[in-house]
């Protein structure tokens, strides 16, 4: 549900406008390589190169939050900073906004997608961060989701769950917008990345400064 290809556009944006490095993950993809492979992937990156921030946007999202939560219960070494964008984080798919209607991805998408990643009901909610009992000891967040976006709410619970454990949050819902609206280029969505890009400036300073 994205690739190096997809991503790249965004992926060159937050380079340019945050001044960074960005090392984008061809983290391995369902059918042909289910669940866990692709937060295998990912977490062996954030081993390997030790970043100041993992980034993700819907799916990429889910993918930092699940490698984060592996390092820190593994007791390795982590990113000061994890950045997400329009995160799915309950693969139960019984938050509100799932049931809204209207809204993108709907709900018969994300039951495909799922069926091909975690074939088996009963492995998701392990594979789901808001359904995690702890989540202290992670990295300083960044939440941003939007109000037309079918994982409006689980975002919205992560950033309310990730504050009550103890993170620094930064967590802020955009108006009017879809999701992955980082690929948007309507002022309305141009606005909100200027506002990300600052927020993932601040962070990265804020992490290289640890």
């Amino acid at each position: 549900m994205g690739d190096l290809d997809t991503h790249d556009r965004a992926s060159r944006l937050i380079a340019r406008a945050c001044d960074v490095e960005v090392l984008s993950v061809g983290y391995r993809r369902a059918p042909e390589h289910p669940y866990p492979a692709a937060v295998d992937d990912v977490a062996a990156v954030l081993r390997r190169s030790r970043p100041v921030a993992v980034a993700g946007d819907s799916a990429g999202a889910h993918l930092a939050t699940l490698a984060c939560l592996r390092l820190r219960d593994e007791g390795e070494p982590l990113p000061a900073a994890q950045i997400l964008l329009c995160p799915n984080t309950d693969l139960t798919l019984s938050q509100p906004s799932i049931l809204e209607g209207g809204l993108e991805p709907d709900a018969a998408f994300l039951r495909w997608a799922l069926s091909l990643w975690i074939p088996e009901h009963a492995d998701r909610a392990g594979a789901s961060p808001l359904l995690v009992p702890h989540l202290s000891g992670l990295p300083d967040a960044l939440v941003v989701t939007a109000e037309h976006d079918t994982l409006r709410d689980e975002g919205d619970a992560y950033a309310r769950r990730l504050a009550q454990a103890g993170v620094r949050v930064t967590h802020r819902r955009e108006p009017g917008l879809t999701h992955g609206f980082i690929q948007d280029t309507s002022p309305e969505a141009t606005a909100a990345c200027d506002r990300l890009f600052r927020d993932i400036t601040a962070m990265v300073h804020r992490g290289q400064d640890l």
